[in-house]
């Protein structure tokens, strides 16, 4: 989805009081709220094909999986942002209400108005985050997944996937074809 980014400054604390009032969703970064457009149906229909794989899997092991409507905290300071799919197995986010802050994997479907964004900004943001083992970027408009899984100390491994492929999940122990992912998605 794009993120326009709004006039205004504002708090944490206001965009948090402010935020839940708007008729659409709002990232935060320091100060700066930026609108949440729209996505493609193929984008949210790759989201919610990898929701569907993953559900019942994740659900087993006690973890949490939302698509596109909620928000992970980065920080206490900043920012707050709204990924495609996040996934959490930390105890204090199971009941969470306004926010996910310890996610184990996060999922962004790439988009042409947001891909430099996710690739750049919002990763670097994601690799700060100890309780983050994964980020996954999916393409919406060609086959296409790549891995960034934490290794040791600041090192992140890539591993790209593509047609025929079967994935690989290696935080939750979770596999599937990359077709799973593109099912009755139209390019």
């Amino acid at each position: 989805m794009i993120a326009t980014p709004q006039p205004q400054k504002m708090s944490i604390e206001q965009y948090l009081d402010w935020e839940p009032l708007q008729g659409c969703r709002y990232e935060y970064v320091n100060g700066e709220i930026f609108a949440m457009t729209g996505g493609t149906i193929p984008h949210n229909d790759i989201a919610l094909n990898l929701y569907r794989a993953l559900y019942p899997h994740l659900r087993a092991r006690g973890c949490r999986i939302n698509v596109a409507d909620v928000k992970v905290q980065v920080s206490i300071q900043s920012p707050y942002f709204y990924p495609d799919v996040v996934i959490s197995c930390d105890t204090r986010d199971l009941n969470a209400r306004r926010f996910i802050q310890y996610p184990k994997i996060i999922v962004e479907v790439l988009s042409p108005g947001t891909e430099a964004k996710d690739r750049g900004e919002k990763f670097a943001f994601y690799r700060t985050m100890p309780s983050l083992q994964e980020y996954i970027l999916i393409e919406s408009e060609k086959i296409g997944v790549e891995f960034y899984r934490r290794g040791e100390g600041r090192m992140w491994l890539y591993s790209p996937y593509t047609i025929g492929e079967d994935i690989t999940i290696e935080s939750v122990d979770f596999n599937c074809a990359i077709d799973l992912i593109y099912e009755g998605v139209s390019f």
